[in-house]
C-alpha cells in the first residue's frame, strides 16, 4: 500500500506535479497562433519623413514585439469538481469569465510544456531556452468537502518524494504555502502568508541529484480563522530552468528566498543575500526573483543567464511598465495570470503565454482594463543538446538513463512516505544517505 501511495500521485498527476514529463504534453495544449508580420511595420513615405523617423528611432530604445501567442490547456484538480465547473463555465460564459472565477476560487492547473509548443520552433535550443517548463497552480482545500478526504487516501495533498537531476526548480508561491523535506536532510516552510514572513520562493538546484517532497500547507486562510467552514487557498508558479552542461552535476541545494522591499531609503544599499527585491512604483509592484530591473538586481546566484520577474498592475486605470532586456536575452516569455495587457497595440487576455521577438532593447506593457498580474521569463538560450524525460533534464538520452539508474541504486537517497513524522524522516535520511 505504501508503494502505491508513492506511485499513484506521480503517475496520475505527472502533468501537474514536479514530474510533468511522464505524459505526452502534446495533448495538453490549445494553441492560438498570432504571427507577427514585421513587413507590416514598413511603409512607403517620402525621404524627409524617412530622415525624421530614423532620427527618432536612433534616440529611442527598440521595442520587443509579440512573435506568437499560445494558450495551454488547464486541468481540473484540487478540487477536481471545481475545475470541471470552471471548464463548463468557460464554454458557456467565455474563457475570460472563467479565468476571473479561477482567480477567486481555484481548482485548476496549467502546465506550459514549452517543448510541445506548436508556435515556437526549436524550443529547447532557441525559442524558449533556457526555460523548460512553467506551471501555474491555483487550488483550494475546503474542510467541508467530503470528496477531498476520500481522495486524500489515495492521492496525497502535495507532491511526495521524487528525484531530479540537471536543472533548477523555482517555486514562487502567491497564496498559501508548502512544507519541504529532501534527501539532504533539509526541511523548509515557505509561502505567501503572514506566518511565512516573506519567505515566498524556493530556489532548488537539483544538480547531480536530489529527492524532495512539497506538501501543501492547508492551514485555513486568515479570513476563515476561527470559522466552522474554512478554505485554504493555494497558488504558485513552478519554473524549470535549465543548466549548462558544465553545471548539471553541481552540488544539489535548496534555499528559500525572502521578499525585500526596495524604497528610497535603501535603494542604493546592497540587496541582502537570499532575497527577492520588491520594487513599488506608481501603479506597479515588480518582484525580481532573478535578473535585474530598473538597476536593481536580484542577488541569487545562477549559472544560467536568466531573469524571472513578476509585474503586478495595481491601479484601476491605464498603467504602463517598461523594462530594458539584456541583448543576450533572446528568449522572452510572458504569462498573463490575471487581467489583460497590451503590447504594441495588441491585447492579450488572461491565461495566455506570449513569446516575444528575440531582438529589441525595451519591453513596454500596458494594463488598460484595471489590475493585471504578469510573469516575465527572459534569458540567454543554452545552445547545447538537451534531453528531458520525467523529472530529469540532461544533454543526452544516455545521461537520462544513467540518472534513473543512479536513482534506482539509491545514490540520491531512498524515497520516503510523506506521512512520516519529522523525526522518522530524519532517521530515514540518516539510514539512507544521498551520495551527493
Amino acid at each position: 500500500m505504501k508503494s502505491l501511495i508513492h506511485i499513484i500521485p506521480l503517475l496520475a498527476l505527472s502533468s501537474i506535479t514536479c514530474c510533468y514529463g511522464f505524459i505526452t504534453p502534446g495533448h495538453l495544449r490549445s494553441p492560438i497562433v498570432v504571427p507577427t508580420n514585421y513587413a507590416l511595420f514598413s511603409t512607403s513615405i517620402d525621404d524627409a519623413n524617412v530622415i525624421e523617423k530614423t532620427s527618432t528611432a536612433n534616440s529611442l530604445p527598440s521595442q520587443r514585439r509579440i512573435a506568437n501567442t499560445e494558450k495551454f490547456a488547464r486541468l481540473p484538480v484540487w478540487p477536481v469538481w471545481q475545475g470541471v465547473f470552471l471548464f463548463f463555465a468557460s464554454k458557456i460564459f467565455g474563457q475570460e469569465f472563467a479565468a476571473n472565477w479561477e482567480d477567486s476560487i481555484g481548482g485548476r492547473v496549467c502546465p506550459n510544456f514549452f517543448s510541445s509548443s506548436e508556435v515556437v520552433p526549436n524550443t529547447y535550443n532557441g525559442g524558449t531556452s533556457p526555460f523548460v517548463l512553467l506551471v501555474h497552480h491555483r487550488h483550494a482545500f475546503f474542510n467541508w468537502d467530503p470528496v477531498r478526504y476520500i481522495q486524500a487516501v489515495f492521492f496525497p495533498e502535495g507532491f511526495p518524494s521524487h528525484p531530479h537531476r540537471g536543472f533548477i526548480t523555482v517555486t514562487y508561491i502567491l497564496k498559501g504555502g508548502f512544507y519541504h523535506r529532501d534527501s539532504l536532510g533539509i526541511k523548509q516552510e515557505y509561502g505567501a502568508e503572514e506566518k511565512h514572513q516573506g519567505r515566498h520562493v524556493q530556489w532548488l538546484t537539483a544538480g547531480e541529484g536530489i529527492q524532495h517532497e512539497e506538501m501543501w500547507d492547508t492551514e485555513p486562510d486568515m479570513k476563515d480563522k476561527g470559522k466552522l467552514l474554512t478554505t485554504s487557498s493555494q497558488e504558485l508558479y513552478q519554473i524549470w530552468l535549465n543548466l549548462p552542461a558544465a553545471n548539471k552535476m553541481d552540488t544539489p541545494d535548496a534555499k528559500v528566498l525572502q521578499a525585500y522591499d526596495v524604497n528610497e531609503a535603501n535603494t542604493r544599499q546592497q540587496i541582502p543575500a537570499d532575497t527577492t527585491p520588491v520594487i513599488a512604483r506608481e501603479g506597479t509592484i515588480t518582484t525580481v526573483v532573478a535578473g535585474e530591473h530598473d538597476g536593481i538586481r536580484a542577488p541569487v546566484e545562477c549559472p544560467t543567464n536568466a531573469a524571472i520577474i513578476r509585474i503586478q498592475f495595481t491601479q484601476k486605470d491605464t498603467t504602463t511598465w517598461k523594462h530594458i532586456l539584456p541583448s543576450s536575452h533572446e528568449t522572452a516569455i510572458l504569462y498573463v495570470k490575471q487581467g489583460s495587457i497590451q503590447i504594441d497595440g495588441q491585447r492579450i487576455p488572461p491565461h495566455h503565454t506570449v513569446y516575444l521577438s528575440p531582438d529589441g532593447e525595451e519591453l513596454t506593457i500596458q494594463a488598460l482594463e484595471g489590475e493585471a498580474d504578469v510573469l516575465l521569463l527572459s534569458g540567454e538560450p543554452i545552445r547545447e543538446p538537451i534531453a528531458s524525460e520525467g523529472s530529469m533534464v540532461m544533454n543526452t538520452q544516455g545521461e537520462i538513463q544513467k540518472a534513473y539508474m543512479d536513482y534506482q541504486r539509491g545514490y540520491m537517497g531512498m524515497p520516503w512516505d510523506h506521512q512520516l513524522t519529522d523525526e522518522e524522516w530524519r532517521e530515514h535520511v540518516k539510514q539512507n544517505p544521498s551520495q551527493y
